[in-house]
Order: structure tokens, then C-alpha cells, then sequence
């Protein structure tokens, strides 16, 4: 496989009105590469480990455009801190709109990458957009009410009182009331595994500001979001990257999942849900990303 030398543009898009702070990533010397949309996580911004996937992809000659959710990061959009599944699915159909557009990247040939919550994202959006030719579903969120079970009754209970809050406070148009998005184990948080906050503090680099929390009133519509019933709508080849002990995205119910999909690849690691962005298991997930992509973006098949 050519090794490209990359470059990295600042670029943003359009998305209801507000915009999205992006990277676009290419590889030098390729003229209209094919390109591989990036979103990520709960809360999480495109620093946080996006850019190594995005360069590892160009450098196969796969440009990648990773972006921040509005109410995010160094996007745009208020309240801050918003987490509205309605908008961020608008954001990917933007960013997808926004690359079709480009002159330097092949609007022809697009993919779709999420991670962690954005993984079932990416399962929504390809079930959607049947012009990708790829999309990939990396430690996919797939079932909330799986997930809930996994924070434990105890652990939601506590979250009780902030969403409670929030909701008063939307309903008369005061700043949200925000809720840890990563504690430690008994803290009130949407996620509270032993690994959570570590894991999360992990992927930010110094010098980023990583804002730990989300308005509470997400929570509820998170419980009964379920992006992985769209794996059997989802026609085009798309990859789920599982990892084998997750404590926030069950393996189990992702693979149950999975399997309905009628040109799904499984790939499985021996490793947790913040694990797959550093070190071997990283490495081991990015080649065979980057093998996926390869194949379906970069031949001449339609």
C-alpha cells in the first residue's frame, strides 16, 4: 500500500445556520481523493484522536474530513454543551452535503466513520444515504436501554434530579443544566465505569480544553435511543469494530446488531471502549479501517 505525506487544512461547514468546526485531511500528490467523514463520541471533539485516524487514512490516499458537533468544541451553536441527537444526525448530512461540494475531494465516492455514540450515528447515516460507499461503526452505541443496564439502576437514578432540572430550565428558556458526561465509579454521570474518565482524559492532548459535562436533558432521550435497529436498512458494505469489554456499549447487543446487516464486516478486539484509540489496539483497528476503505473507495467498482 502507498504511504502518502499528508496535509491538514482548517476548513467548516454549514449546518442549520450554525457551523462546524472540521479538518480536512488529504494526501499529497492525489487528485480528488475519495474521502471518509469523521464524527466521534458523547461530548467528545474532533482533538481527541481524530486526527490519528484521519492521517493513517490519508496516508493511504483516503482524504478525511473529521468535524465538532455544533454546541461543541470550537463549533458554533447555542446553548453550549447541547447534545441533540436530531441535530447531530443534521450536522453528518451536512458534513456529507459539504463534501460534495469540495473541487479537491471526490464527492462520488464517500464514506462514513463514527465512533463510540457516533458509531451508531454512522449506522443511522448510512442506513439514509444509500450514495456512501462505505461507512464504519467503530465501539458503536447501539442500544441505550443495553447501556442503561450497564450504568446500573443506581448509577441512573442519580441522574434523575439534573435531567429533572434541565427540562425546567429548557422549558423557560434558561441555560442548561449540565451533567457530568465521565466519573468515577458511583458519581452521578452518563458514564461512571472504572474506566470512563481515565479513558476520556486520555484522548485530549495538552493544550485542549475538554469540557466534562453535557446538558442533562439529553439523558432520557439517550436511554431510548436505539441507532442499531437501522443495521439492516444500511445497504452499503459497512465495517463494526467491536471491542470485547466495553463497559459502555455492550458487545453483546452491538453484535446482535451487527450481524443484521446485509454487507456487514465484524471485527473484534480484545480490548475496552477507550482502549481502541491508543497503543496496540489502535494499531490494530486503523489497519484494518484503513484495508476497508481501501477496498471500497479506492477500486473502480460502483
Amino acid at each position: 500500500m502507498n504511504t502518502h505525506s499528508v496535509t491538514r487544512h482548517d476548513v467548516s461547514f454549514d449546518s442549520d445556520g450554525d457551523t462546524c468546526a472540521a479538518w480536512l485531511f488529504t494526501p499529497d500528490g492525489v487528485e480528488r481523493p475519495p474521502v471518509v467523514i469523521l464524527g466521534h463520541g458523547l461530548g467528545a471533539t474532533r482533538e481527541m484522536r481524530l486526527d490519528a485516524f484521519g492521517e493513517r487514512f490519508a496516508q493511504a490516499g483516503v482524504a478525511a474530513l473529521a468535524f465538532t458537533y455544533r454546541h461543541f468544541g470550537d463549533s458554533s451553536g447555542k446553548p453550549r454543551q447541547l447534545l441533540s441527537i436530531k441535530r447531530q444526525l443534521a450536522d453528518w448530512d451536512a458534513a456529507i452535503a459539504h463534501v460534495k461540494t469540495r473541487g479537491d475531494v471526490d464527492g462520488n465516492r464517500v464514506a462514513v466513520w463514527g465512533s463510540s455514540f457516533g458509531g451508531g450515528h454512522a449506522i443511522i447515516v448510512a442506513s439514509r444515504h444509500p450514495e456512501l460507499r462505505a461507512a464504519i461503526a467503530q465501539c458503536p452505541f447501539t442500544d441505550g436501554l443495553a447501556s442503561a443496564r450497564a450504568l446500573g439502576p443506581l448509577g441512573t437514578l442519580k441522574l434523575l434530579p439534573a435531567v429533572g432540572a434541565d427540562v425546567f430550565a429548557a422549558a423557560r428558556g434558561r441555560d442548561p443544566k449540565l451533567l457530568t458526561l465521565a466519573g468515577r465509579p458511583g458519581e452521578q454521570a452518563l458514564m461512571s465505569a472504572p474506566d470512563a474518565l481515565p479513558g476520556y482524559l486520555a484522548l485530549v492532548p495538552d493544550g485542549t480544553t475538554f469540557v466534562n459535562e453535557v446538558a442533562a436533558r439529553v439523558a432520557p432521550t439517550i436511554t431510548w435511543h436505539r441507532p442499531g435497529k437501522a443495521a439492516r436498512k444500511v445497504d452499503v458494505p459497512i465495517l463494526f469494530c467491536i471491542c470485547d469489554h466495553d463497559s459502555v456499549t455492550p458487545p453483546a447487543q452491538t453484535l446482535a446488531y451487527a450481524s443484521t446487516a446485509p454487507r456487514g464486516e465484524i471485527k473484534r478486539y480484545d480490548a475496552g471502549h477507550f482502549d481502541i484509540y491508543l497503543g496496540e489496539p489502535f494499531e490494530a483497528v486503523v489497519a484494518d479501517q484503513t484495508e476497508f476503505l481501501v477496498r471500497h473507495l479506492l477500486t473502480t467498482e460502483d
